[in-house]
């Protein structure tokens, strides 16, 4: 199995523990990965609401060159998920859009270059049973909220792999890690986003509902598989209950950290140890490792 790889900017920086640990992931699985060469932002939040040819374009430079690897696209970022799988929809769509890109970018391009969520890859292509046999570290007994957030589901006539108002490919790959998926009406509630830079009373504000709805269902811990998402219930949890009220520390990880642990990967190798909020205690636990460098219980 093989795809050509867009990490996206936040990979890169701010988000480089999730573009760690699935690249580590994939690696331990023998899915290979192939870094698009050269690939540039793909406008994220700020294209789509500032200028819509641009919000197509710039993906399409990187289906361009995908394309001229004869791969399929994986990606982790649900935002560049949902930017890659926009541009194809509306270029085949849509021929004036498409006439429009060939001019910006100077190339003509048909929409058909396949893009995949990492999740979709994992759970459709990889194949739970094919994960099963290859857990080494089973999370027994971890109570996990799968967190989907807004960008994985929908809209479902662009991104569509999953069910968009159930999703369950995340559960029921932490499910085949040993983790204990807990049932929460929440998993597609928005968290903010990129509010986070903006304002940050409205992100304390839902942060703080999806942690104290994750919180009652029992969850302790939420997996993400966004960046944003990641941010504003790790980074801002702090914020959210200073200003909303406090709650039991619930560490939010990027769902490729947790079934690393469960194939025996290290915390290190995951980089765990960038989580705001602490997660040795439920590491040792669960997993018998310590966030540490090289760290085991």
């Amino acid at each position: 199995m093989k795809y050509a790889y867009y990490p996206g900017c936040s990979l890169e920086s701010t988000a480089w523990d999730f573009d760690k640990s699935t690249r580590a992931v994939c690696a331990a699985l023998g899915i290979e990965l192939q870094e698009i060469p050269d690939w540039v932002c793909c406008g994220s939040t700020p294209a789509h609401t500032s200028n819509a040819s641009l919000a197509v374009a710039l993906p399409t430079m990187n289906l361009q060159k995908a394309q001229a690897m004869n791969l399929p696209v994986m990606t982790a970022c649900a935002s560049c998920y949902a930017r890659l799988r926009t541009a194809n929809h509306k270029i085949e769509n849509d021929p004036q859009e498409r006439e429009r890109t060939r001019r910006i970018t100077e190339k003509d391009y048909d929409g058909s270059t396949p893009v995949r969520h990492v999740l979709d890859v994992l759970v459709n292509d990889f194949g739970l049973d094919a994960i099963r046999a290859k857990i080494q570290r089973p999370l027994e007994g971890l109570r996990v909220a799968s967190y989907y957030g807004c960008l994985l589901t929908r809209p479902p006539e662009v991104v569509a792999f999953d069910n968009p108002e159930q999703p369950s490919c995340m559960d029921e790959l932490l499910a085949a890690a040993g983790a204990k998926p807990v049932e929460w009406p929440y998993k597609t509630e928005c968290c903010g986003a990129s509010l986070s830079m903006t304002n940050t009373h409205v992100v304390s504000r839902l942060g703080h509902k999806l942690l104290s709805m994750a919180t009652r269902a029992g969850a302790q811990c939420i997996a993400v598989a966004c960046p944003l998402c990641q941010v504003n219930l790790d980074l801002r949890q702090g914020d959210a209950k200073k200003a909303h009220g406090d709650l039991p520390e619930t560490p939010a990880l990027y769902v490729t950290q947790l079934l690393g642990l469960a194939l025996g990967l290290s915390a290190e190798e995951l980089g765990i140890g960038a989580l705001s909020v602490n997660a040795d205690s439920l590491l040792n636990e669960y997993a018998g490792v310590s966030s540490a460098p090289g760290g085991t219980a």
